[in-house]
């Protein structure tokens, strides 16, 4: 068994364990299981006894402590789900040996450049080796990079006995990428006080907060009748709803907004003349950003209706996560020993905010604080996906380092 961070992550991305909104089972795909069952072969083959994947597609684990002092136990957590928005099945990576700069086609696909302009962290990577797609599917490093980080760097604290930690817990998760990554999580048999998600971008960062995020159902019921007869009767639902989203501001939305901007952003819409409901999601970085941006969209609604005195509408909030930063902020060791972990690996750490939510966003919530550090991988969900073994090695160091600060500091 190859055990090196690359060579992991090659033998990974080739299994496709794309997740299903629509499923309503847990997993959403029995597929993300055929990753999970490697890694817990894999795990159990370097020596972790109870690894052991559950009904749910959870993969457990823990590395034992070697150290003689009460140390937190800490866990590691990656995602083995890729995203429902591109294909991930028959990837072909491809490596980049001692990329030399320049735009990167992927020969799948011509139409597919990863170019310079748009991906200004290659200017970074020259010397290394790139890992991409052929460009027909995604990669897959959203989150496999991060499993691979922390499969290696498990491997090599149970080969390196000298550098002592306390017990590391090892969680896998499922359906990550459709908001369900920690639906069945049994927290308690975790058994960790803190954790980290490997689940984050460019080389060096660790983000400590994350978006507040809500959804929001939006159903209209029109006035239906024959269309020969429908003068000064019919209110066309379609129609409504069409006006609703002709109304929302230019400026509140994903593809207008960056850094600590909040958005509102239609993201389904289905109808008839007689009923139509639309989906949205809200997304800012504290409550009363999130509640304003809903008041402003009951608002619109409202104004609407009031042109369509036959026809009726629900609007119903759903809250998904919340801005983790309000949980982290309680217990500042578990981002500064982070923060050094990044820097004897070698780089300059980088504390930030990521514009969406990771698993650890509902975690923090749930009674383990989980912070997200990097996995080196660039342009998520996208067949342009790529990421560096370099970055990679990177995160293993980190991760290790990590083990090792916790136990200094016991």
């Amino acid at each position: 068994m190859t055990d090196t961070v690359l060579d992991r992550f090659l033998r990974y991305v080739v299994i496709d364990t794309q997740s299903d909104a629509a499923s309503g089972t847990q997993p959403s795909t029995e597929k993300q299981k055929d990753l999970s069952r490697i890694l817990v072969a894999e795990l159990l083959a370097i020596g972790l006894s109870d690894a052991h994947l559950d009904e749910h597609g959870y993969v457990y684990a823990t590395i034992p402590s070697n150290s003689d002092k009460t140390v937190p136990v800490i866990c590691f957590c990656s995602h083995v789900d890729t995203a429902p928005d591109f294909t991930g099945t028959n990837v072909k990576p491809q490596i980049i040996r001692n990329y030399a700069g320049g735009d990167i086609q992927l020969p799948g696909d011509p139409l597919q450049v990863i170019r310079v302009g748009d991906h200004p962290a290659l200017g970074d990577q020259i010397g290394n080796d790139i890992v991409t797609t052929d460009g027909t599917t995604l990669l897959g490093a959203d989150d496999k990079a991060g499993v691979a980080e922390i499969m290696t760097a498990a491997q090599f604290l149970i080969d390196n006995p000298d550098i002592r930690h306390g017990d590391i817990k090892i969680l896998f998760t499922a359906d990550e990428e459709i908001g369900r990554g920690v639906d069945k999580v049994d927290l308690k048999k975790l058994g960790a006080q803190f954790a980290y998600t490997v689940d984050g971008e460019t080389a060096g960062h660790i983000e400590d907060e994350t978006f507040s995020a809500d959804g929001v159902e939006i159903t209209i019921q029109g006035v239906a009748i024959h269309p020969g007869f429908a003068k000064g009767r019919m209110e066309n639902a379609i129609k409504i709803a069409g006006a609703i989203i002709d109304r929302l501001p230019k400026d509140i939305a994903p593809e207008t907004t960056e850094d600590k901007q909040g958005f509102v952003h239609p993201v389904g819409i289905t109808g008839s003349m007689e009923k139509a409901s639309l989906g949205f999601i809200i997304r800012d970085f504290d409550d009363e950003g999130l509640a304003a941006k809903e008041a402003m969209l009951e608002a619109i609604v409202k104004e609407v209706m009031s042109g369509f005195p036959g026809s009726s509408y629900t609007f119903t909030v759903r809250q998904q996560y919340r801005n983790m930063k309000v949980v982290l902020d309680r217990h500042p060791e578990i981002v500064e020993n982070a923060v050094e972990a990044v820097r004897r690996a070698g780089l300059v750490p980088v504390r930030g905010s990521i514009r969406g939510g990771t698993d650890g966003s509902r975690l923090s919530f749930m009674g383990l604080p989980c912070p997200n550090i990097f996995a080196g991988g660039h342009a998520f969900h996208s067949p342009l996906e790529w990421v560096s073994r370099q970055d990679m090695e990177s995160a293993v160091k980190t991760l290790v380092e990590l083990a090792r600060i916790w136990e200094e500091r016991a």
